[in-house]
């Protein structure tokens, strides 16, 4: 789409907000979410196939990470929409007796989605769940790396919403840049920490308020009385789901030194029982997005290796498949160490003491995610305490993203805002304060001033 279209969409997009504004209620959001659902619902097959000849992703992994997590979202959302939209009263203060207060939610306006490329679906519709429940417009724009999903996302839009409502923009960076031009209420953006910064960037030239959900190297902790066969299967299902693509995957692993060959022996059977001896042959395990990444995946490995890291376990790898791969001996000096990964390969680091690991992790940037593995409720607490990340999970791993009742976000280099449930009606709205006077004493302190 070239630039002229662009302006056209957001500027028929933006005269539509002024106008939909009183018309666009408790029902005519519910409406607009449930015609949603039923194309979803209808047009399943078509995202499987689409996100099959993207990068391979497994029916199941479809259906439990892409389409599911959207439908929960509408679900949720239809459920207590009109507690959120509700005006809530506020209590007078000394200084304000004499007057009622209230609080409105409204719609921020326009707003912009872009959505990345590892999980388009969801990342895509999900946002897009929440901007409609608080009454805005939206122009979305998939990733063009996965140009079959991102077309289907197209389809299911145009048949379900007028354009004055929602429309789809497809294309590469320049495209993303010409959005970036223009003067959206709200950017609502998925992606990388480097990407974030350049969208900040351009939401600043117009004041547009931003949520940006990032990434980051997410640390796992695994103590030393955790459970060892649960540990391994939560770890290698956060972790090697969707080929490793997923930005709150464990992207490292600290393992108690006293454990540490236990544990990479159960890592390595919850591997084998998930994917078979031979991972590239299952149907449950997906594949590089792209020759890109794939080839930045060997290159880290490759860096690694030649600066002594081992390989313990898979590294084979071919086109696009790369296997679950654990790789030992890392130092600050790989880039492995400082990159985030955003693959299939897990790096294990044995740890002696627990302040080492909490050192490490606030000497880097503030992670998306943080899990940990231990039976001793102290020492997990000693670790969430100590530490700042998005969120955290305890005796598991990215469960947290599916908890409709929670805020899902970073926190400084791997987000800013949060999104899902209430906390995505929250961000898509701009809350509103009205103060009405009834007998305020304050006209008695108006000019002139007397002693």
């Amino acid at each position: 789409m070239d630039g002229d279209r662009i302006e056209a969409t957001v500027t028929r997009q933006k005269a539509a907000v002024a106008e939909r504004r009183l018309r666009f209620g408790l029902e005519e959001r519910k409406g607009a979410l449930a015609h949603l659902r039923q194309t979803i619902e209808r047009r399943e097959r078509d995202i499987v196939e689409a996100l099959r000849r993207d990068f391979g992703k497994p029916e199941p992994e479809v259906i439990l990470t892409e389409i599911l997590p959207v439908l929960q979202e509408i679900r949720h959302t239809m459920r207590h929409l009109k507690r959120w939209m509700r005006e809530r009263r506020v209590a007078p203060t000394l200084a304000t007796l004499g007057t009622s207060a209230r609080i409105r939610p409204e719609p921020r306006g326009l707003c912009l989605i872009i959505a990345p490329w590892n999980y388009p679906f969801n990342l895509a519709l999900g946002p897009l769940v929440s901007a409609l429940a608080a009454g805005n417009s939206a122009v979305v724009k998939p990733s063009e790396m996965t140009p079959a999903t991102s077309q289907v996302i197209a389809d299911i839009i145009e048949e379900t919403f007028p354009p004055d409502l929602v429309a789809v923009v497809q294309g590469g960076r320049e495209v993303s840049q010409q959005l970036l031009d223009q003067p959206f209420d709200h950017i609502f953006f998925t992606g990388s920490p480097e990407v974030g910064k350049i969208v900040m960037a351009a939401a600043a030239r117009h004041l547009s308020s931003v949520t940006l959900e990032l990434g980051g190297k997410s640390p796992t902790i695994v103590g030393p009385g955790a459970d060892l066969d649960k540990a391994a299967r939560w770890i290698a299902f956060g972790k090697f789901v969707n080929a490793g693509q997923t930005c709150i995957a464990p992207d490292h692993v600290f393992v108690h030194r006293s454990i540490e060959a236990r544990f990479s022996e159960a890592l390595r059977a919850a591997i084998r029982h998930a994917y078979g001896a031979d991972p590239q042959a299952s149907r449950d395990y997906a594949r590089i997005v792209n020759a890109h990444h794939a080839e930045r995946l060997r290159g880290l490995l490759q860096d690694a290796t030649d600066k002594g890291a081992r390989i313990s376990f898979g590294g084979e790898a071919e086109g696009t498949y790369l296997a679950p791969t654990l790789i030992e001996a890392i130092t600050p000096q790989m880039d492995i160490d400082r990159e985030e990964i955003f693959g299939p390969v897990l790096p294990i680091m044995a740890y002696d003491g627990l302040d080492e690991v909490i050192n490490r992790i606030n000497a880097r940037p503030k992670p998306l995610a943080l899990y940990i593995f231990e039976k001793d409720a102290a020492f997990a607490e000693e670790i969430v305490a100590r530490t700042s990340s998005g969120g955290v999970g305890v005796n598991l791993t990215t469960m947290h993203y599916s908890h409709a009742g929670l805020p899902f976000g970073g926190v400084n280099n791997s987000g800013i805002g949060a999104a899902h449930g209430y906390f995505g009606f929250q961000a898509f709205s701009h809350v509103k304060p009205i103060l009405k006077e009834r007998w305020s004493a304050v006209p008695m302190l108006f000019p002139p001033y007397r002693p």
